[in-house]
């Protein structure tokens, strides 16, 4: 730089200009100098194109150029200093050199050198500067008695054109002068020179004088100028200091414009207009007063985003001084009629939503002190609010009264023009809109809510809380038809309706407001009053009936969304629905649903808007169908014959519609309303689909005929990853497991595309994966036994896979066990996925895989799921072969030696098959049997478990049997027996056996065993058979002759369940040698006993064409229960299948039985499924919420589980005591026992369903898990008391089931 030309320095002052240019906006909006300062201090950490700049390129070549040898030498130095071993890594490096260069001799002549050429460009471009000052200053001058008085037309505050402008620092001197020749007293001409001036001054210097107080006294009179002009520069002023200044100086200015319009309105000189005069924008002086309010509405919008990073009292000031100037009321002295305009209705025409106050209320911090201050002082402004909804109510009243119809604005406004005159009615309206938005921005909040009660003026009676949300409501249906000619703010977005339709859909979605505002039977009584009056055929002056009703029916849905709310609309209030069941909301809802659905509402039929509105209703009838509880109250109306009816004339007319020809108009109203029956007809398949979310419902679809039709559907949407719906989180997973758990539903599935689709979806997965991601991201090896990736899958699985879902899709078909696979071969359906995952019995299913340790892990872990159900274990036993499958795999898997076989290889899929082979061929709970477990220890012995290629099992798989004992000693068992020998009046003998009985259970339950448990139920159960009253089902006449029966044969199921049935018994010591024979006998006795109580059915259910489908395991288990003596067991089966309970214990009883209506029996569906499951999911979400909702957010059901423990008498799930304390609990007590003790089961589990479902394993762990230490006698006191609650209920549907499909 010692050569520094005019060119160099004309060069670096335009590299400089272009610095300062860029950062110019964060200069001028610096607070100060020094922040200014920070802030290009700061500029390379803030701008992203700092190193784009050409002045810092033009440094860093300086200083390169300069010290660029400086650091090199240095560097050198440095370095060879590290390599012996005296230096310390890269920092201490690059401190060193740079403390070295900045002490050299270089870098000190380089910074004079710059510093000395800086202060010539800068001193150039500050003479520049102030140059074009004067030069602006001058022609400001000649230009200034040209501009033209109405400059600020626009109705804004014109805040932008003070950022075009420069700013002009002065000192305080100059500042104090200003101040001088802004008071009020001095002449115009000086006053508007002097204001030219301030607006042309940094707003942070200005407010940091030591004036700034007189200054701001001095501004705030002269807002009041009659001079239009000069206030128009005092606002531009106020403008850009709000725009550039921190809230601690804005705050002064915000109070001082709040308190001007304050005492506008307070002063009687002031014009200000009065209501019946409306406000005419062409008026310049309403248009200056607009000008204030909207500068003041446009900070309140602002102010929240930053005013938590200061003091509070500075937030206080600004509240308090909002709130104080819309609570103007004018003194009695100047109160005139007609009634002058607050400042409240100028603020409700620039922001008539009241966003200013739902920024205010939106955080905590600002929260309290409006809410406060609210409370303490300025309560009359919500009084005022509620006043005016009051107001415009009983004026729509009067109106309707006089003509049902009514104009409520004047017809002379066209909406091609700019609005410019507001009548009295429009700002009543426009304040109502106002008063009604905050208000319900108001109730959101506890604090808000506390306000009320609110005494009006002239009224002796409160507002309460209840009042104005009935009043609220009443706006849907009440509020008067504006013509499509005038104004339209009652369309669109300021729609009354509309308008409280989003305010209670705010409550609606938060719990606590919901519960105190809207559960209360006003607020519901105001939500039914128009559905009362067009069911009875009240005239009722309703606008736009449709409409409103659709309001009315989306408030209602979303209300029984929710738990409270739906037992409120079910039981009004009344949580216990065992204990009430009077006509209440849902009663009038579903009726009016029905009557739509039939179209038999005069007023409503012929609509456009029909379809619409009964698809509201029926939504509303869907949250509550779409649970246990609702179902019970709605199906005496049978509404899913009524949606089913209305689906089958919809698809009639659909069918009809012609196929689109191309070039055709695709807008025509024809095409329009084809497309409108076809959305009306997947609606109504999707309101039939979500019957499928209970059991009982389920049964409902079935009998309906559309369950096929509703499962595509479903599909479909499922495949498009829709919603379900508005109301609905967690997809389609609980209809999916519902489905699954019964015959119908898994052929309605599989014929949809459900099942192949899932599969494949695992295959790829599993096998095949993404080819581009295959390149880029190679497959990690995977460390669970389940990979993550595949894990989604694997459940989906265990969900289908219920007993009777694997019976329709693989009963009675072979493997495909093909010489040759492809290696793009995939699976399609379930049989497939058993062969090619599962079964792995030849080399060419073995090659076909590519991961073939991890898919075979995946089948033999899904293998172990599926044979927890032991019907299941039965049916892949009897067809495939599982277990010698198993153990030829682990025969290969020895290490052969010269002197033989040696010892197993062990591996992840040896140990997997191990567990399976002894958990399919041990029986018994979890005290019972021993499984081995399925990872490796640390040390010289990973897996101490022995393996096995052949049976026997090893005995350490075998718990030691449980001894038996004589309890015949016992007192309270000996009276038990003497009232079972000597019964007297039936019903008193029978509460006091069952009072024995109980006794017995919580004080010694292991006396219930053995010879003394059959001698009890054998007895118990002769009186019933013998009295009528008892006897639920004829049963006819049975003479078992064993000669009769020699020819009949059983089927493969059946005579390996009688092995594991003669294998379990001689574990337990209750059977002898020849029991096989005998029980084979009994079951054969039963299927003919039972089959003279059949009846023929058309159906193509794998499940119905030839006997029962599964074992009979509660024959099996009286047969050990009576220690193997057939014909005690058969005499007590008998006399048993006369009981109801027999429905419920004895799952063959009912099996396509004359008993049950037709289309129950044709379903497939058994009654422990939509009866007894169907209650244990209602009480279950009562009593225990939390498993409840773990359950529905696994997508799995407690009616799938709850009917695989049923249906096997929970072998292998509880130990054989506690079997028979099962068995005899609901005979003794009742077949509503049987619910109460599932319900205990899960209340049992509670704490390990929560771990699970967290761990996204819990259909596993049910499925696999045995119940350990659970005891039947544990739980009895619990559940007398939920018989106490939910016996009437239960028993009466029970009792029910030969009529449930009515």
């Amino acid at each position: 730089m010692s050569h520094f030309s005019c060119e160099d320095e004309a060069l670096l002052q335009s590299m400089l200009r272009q610095l300062l240019q860029s950062v110019k906006e964060k200069i001028t909006a610096a607070p100060s100098v020094e922040c200014a300062e920070e802030i290009l201090l700061h500029l390379e950490e803030t701008d992203e194109n700092f190193h784009n700049y050409e002045f810092v390129k033009y440094l860093r070549q300086y200083i390169c150029s300069s010290l660029g040898s400086v650091i090199e030498e240095e560097t050198e130095k440095c370095t060879s200093a590290q390599n012996q071993g005296e230096g310390s890594g890269y920092d201490t490096l690059v401190q060193h050199v740079t403390k070295k260069t900045r002490e050299s001799k270089e870098y000190r002549e380089m910074m004079h050198s710059l510093k000395n050429v800086m202060m010539v460009v800068v001193e150039s471009l500050i003479n520049k500067f102030e140059e074009d000052q004067m030069r602006n200053k001058e022609m400001h001058r000649k230009t200034k008695r040209e501009q033209h008085s109405a400059y600020y037309t626009d109705n804004c505050s014109d805040s932008d054109s003070s950022f075009n402008r420069s700013y002009t620092f002065m000192n305080q001197e100059q500042l104090q002068l200003l101040v001088e020749r802004l008071d009020p007293a001095q002449p115009k001409e000086v006053r508007h020179e002097a204001m030219q001036t301030l607006c042309s001054a940094p707003p942070s210097d200005v407010l940091n004088c030591e004036s700034w107080s007189n200054l701001r006294k001095h501004l705030t009179m002269s807002l009041s100028d009659p001079d239009s002009t000069f206030s128009d520069k005092i606002l531009r002023f106020f403008a850009k200091t709000f725009s550039s200044s921190p809230l601690n100086m804005t705050r002064e200015v915000y109070t001082s414009l709040a308190k001007h319009l304050e005492l506008y309105f307070l002063s009687g000189e002031n014009c200000v207009p009065t209501i019946s005069d409306g406000i005419d924008i062409n008026n310049p002086e309403i248009i200056r007063l607009f000008k204030k309010v909207r500068l003041l509405n446009e900070y309140q919008r602002e102010v929240p985003s930053f005013w938590i990073r200061h003091p509070e009292k500075y937030m206080e000031e600004i509240v308090e001084s909002t709130l104080s100037l819309l609570s103007v009321k004018r003194e009695q002295r100047y109160l005139v009629y007609p009634k002058l305009l607050d400042p409240v209705y100028f603020l409700a025409l620039l922001d008539i939503k009241a966003v200013w106050f739902k920024k205010w209320m939106h955080a905590n911090y600002s929260r309290t002190v409006v809410l406060r201050l609210l409370e303490k002082k300025y309560k009359s402004l919500i009084t005022a609010s509620v006043q005016q909804c009051v107001y415009y109510f009983e004026s729509c009243e009067s109106a309707v009264e006089a003509t049902s119809k009514v104009n409520v604005l004047p017809q002379q406004y066209s909406s091609n023009n700019q609005k410019t005159f507001y009548s009295g009615q429009e700002l009543q309206y426009i304040y109502f809109v106002h008063s009604l938005c905050l208000l319900g921005r108001l109730l959101i909040y506890k604090q808000g809510r506390n306000l009320f009660p609110v005494q009006l003026e002239n009224r002796k009676d409160f507002i309460s809380l209840t009042d104005l949300l009935v009043l609220f409501i009443q706006f849907i249906y009440c509020s008067p038809t504006c013509p499509k000619t005038t104004l339209t703010v009652h369309t669109g977005n300021y729609s009354p309706a509309i308008l409280v339709t989003e305010v209670l859909q705010i409550l609606c979605d938060r719990t606590e407001c919901a519960t105190e505002c809207l559960y209360t039977y006003a607020v519901i009584d105001a939500l039914l009053h128009p559905i009362h009056n067009l069911l009875n055929g009240t005239e009722m002056y309703i606008n736009c009936p449709e409409t409103s009703l659709i309001h009315i029916a989306d408030i209602l849905a979303r209300i029984a969304a929710v738990e409270d709310g739906l037992s409120l609309l079910l039981y009004g209030g009344n949580m216990n629905s065992a204990k009430k069941d009077s006509l209440t909301a849902a009663h009038t809802i579903v009726q009016f649903t029905k009557k739509l659905l039939d179209e038999n509402i005069s007023v409503l039929s012929g609509t456009e808007m029909l379809p619409a509105l009964k698809g509201a209703f029926i939504f509303v009838c869907r949250q509550m169908y779409g649970t246990c509880e609702g179902l019970q109250v709605l199906i005496p109306y049978g509404l899913h014959e009524s949606i089913a009816d209305a689906w089958k004339k919809a698809s009639s007319l659909s069918e009809r519609i012609p196929t689109p020809v191309p070039g055709a108009d695709s807008i025509s109203s024809g095409n329009q309303e084809s497309q409108n029956i076809m959305v009306w007809e997947e609606t109504l398949l999707d309101d039939l689909l979500n019957f499928a979310a209970t059991p009982k419902g389920l049964l409902l679809l079935q009998n309906t005929g559309a369950l096929n039709e509703c499962v595509t559907f479903m599909v479909s949407r499922f495949s498009k990853k829709l919603q379900v719906s508005g109301c609905e989180r967690f997809g389609y997973g609980v209809i999916v497991t519902q489905m699954a758990a019964t015959s119908p539903g898994a052929v309605a599935l599989q014929r949809s595309g459900f099942i192949k689709a899932l599969i494949t979806e695992l295959w790829a997965v599993l096998e095949c994966g993404r080819d581009d991601l295959r390149v880029t991201h190679p497959s990690s090896t995977p460390v669970d036994p389940i990979d993550r990736s595949c894990q989604k899958s694997f459940l989906a699985l265990v969900n289908l896979l219920s007993y009777p879902a694997i019976y329709e899709l693989i009963g009675d078909q072979e493997i495909p066990n093909k010489p040759e696979y492809s290696l793009r071969e995939v699976p399609t359906d379930v049989i497939d996925l058993i062969d090619r995952l599962i079964i792995l019995n030849s080399e060419a299913k073995i090659h076909s895989l590519f991961n073939y340790e991890q898919s075979h892990i995946f089948g033999l872990r899904l293998l172990s799921v599926l044979c927890c159900d032991l019907d299941t274990l039965l049916l892949l036993e009897s067809q495939y072969k599982v277990s010698q499958v198993l153990l030829n795999a682990q025969k290969e898997n020895i290490i052969e030696t010269s002197e033989g076989p040696g010892n197993f290889i062990i591996d992840g899929l040896s140990v997997e098959r191990n567990h399976i082979l002894v958990r399919i061929n041990l029986t018994g709970g979890p005290v019972e049997r021993i499984l081995p477990q399925r990872v490796l220890n640390k040390g010289m012995d990973p897996y101490p478990w022995p393996m096995f290629s052949s049976y026997p099992l090893p005995r350490c798989y075998l718990s030691e049997a449980p001894r038996k004992a004589d309890f015949r000693q016992d007192s309270d068992l000996n009276k038990l027996l003497a009232s079972l020998k000597n019964p007297d009046k039936q019903l008193v003998w029978i509460e006091n056996c069952r009072r024995q009985f109980c006794k017995i259970m919580k004080a010694k339950p292991d006396v219930i065993n053995g010879t003394i448990l059959a001698e009890l139920i054998e007895k118990f159960v002769l009186h019933l058979s013998e009295n009528p009253s008892e006897c639920y089902f004829s049963t006819g006449e049975y003479e078992a002759d064993d000669a009769n029966v020699k020819n009949e044969s059983l089927s493969s199921v059946q005579q390996l369940g009688i092995k594991m049935t003669v294998r379990y018994g001689k574990y337990l010591n209750l059977l002898k040698d020849g029991a096989e024979n005998d029980l084979c006998l009994l079951l054969t006795h039963c299927d003919k006993f039972l089959k003279q109580q059949q009846t023929s059915v058309n159906s193509s259910l794998r499940c119905l064409q030839e006997g029962y489908a599964g074992y009979d395991w509660f024959a099996s288990s009286v047969f050990l229960i009576m220690s193997g003596e057939r014909e005690k067991t058969l005499t007590f089966l008998q006399q048993f299948s006369s009981l109801l309970i027999s429905a419920f214990l004895w799952l063959r009883r009912l099996h396509v039985t004359v008993h049950l209506p037709v289309d129950t029996a044709e379903s497939g569906i058994h009654s422990i499924y939509f009866c007894s499951a169907h209650y244990i999911e209602m009480l279950l979400k009562a009593e225990l919420p939390l498993v409840f909702s773990a359950f529905h957010m696994s997508g799995f059901t407690p009616s799938q589980i709850c009917q695989q423990w049923l249906a096997q008498c929970f072998w292998n799930y509880l130990d054989w005591n506690e079997i028979c304390h099962y068995i005899a609990t609901c005979i003794f007590l009742g077949p509503d026992y049987q619910i109460y003790i599932c319900i205990s089961v899960f209340k049992h589990l509670q704490q390990d369903i929560l771990q699970h479902t967290q761990t996204q394993d819990l259909q596993v762990f049910l499925k696999e898990e045995a119940l350990h230490r659970f005891r039947v006698s544990d739980y009895l006191e619990y559940m007398e008391s939920l018989e106490a609650t939910y016996r009437p209920v239960l028993l009466r549907d029970m009792r029910n089931i030969r009529m449930q499909s009515t």
